[in-house]
């Protein structure tokens, strides 16, 4: 069945990086679009970051623009999330996403997405 196991999360202080993985199995990686979203205490779950099946294109919420950089490595079945210059409202459960279509455009909505992780802890101290 389908997998995706988040990691890389943790305790950072502000202006810190880390870098997220995802590690994804029972389908075929390299054709679907995948997202990162995210969800703070006592706030909706929020779309942070996507990428099309090849890598090609990205999407990014404004908030996170300049700082974050998805990428993909298809022969990995990975998926990343490099968060630089990170800052306390950053803090959240972040959570890896596989598209519910085969190929087309980066998709940014959460219905768009059938298969989800479990989630990584992100805390940024000020």
């Amino acid at each position: 069945q389908v997998q995706l196991v988040e990691s890389g999360g943790g305790l950072v202080q502000a202006g810190g990086s880390l870098r997220l993985r995802c590690a994804a199995s029972g389908f075929t990686f390299s054709k679907y679009c995948m997202g990162w979203f995210r969800q703070a205490p006592g706030k909706e779950r929020e779309f942070v970051a996507a990428i099309s099946w090849s890598g090609g294109r990205t999407n990014y919420t404004d908030s996170v623009k300049g700082r974050f950089t998805i990428s993909r490595d298809n022969a990995k079945n990975a998926l990343y999330l490099q968060m630089n210059s990170l800052k306390p409202e950053d803090t959240a459960v972040y959570y890896c996403a596989a598209s519910g279509t085969a190929w087309g455009n980066v998709r940014t909505l959460q219905y768009e997405y059938h298969y989800w992780g479990q989630g990584t802890q992100v805390t940024v101290s000020s």
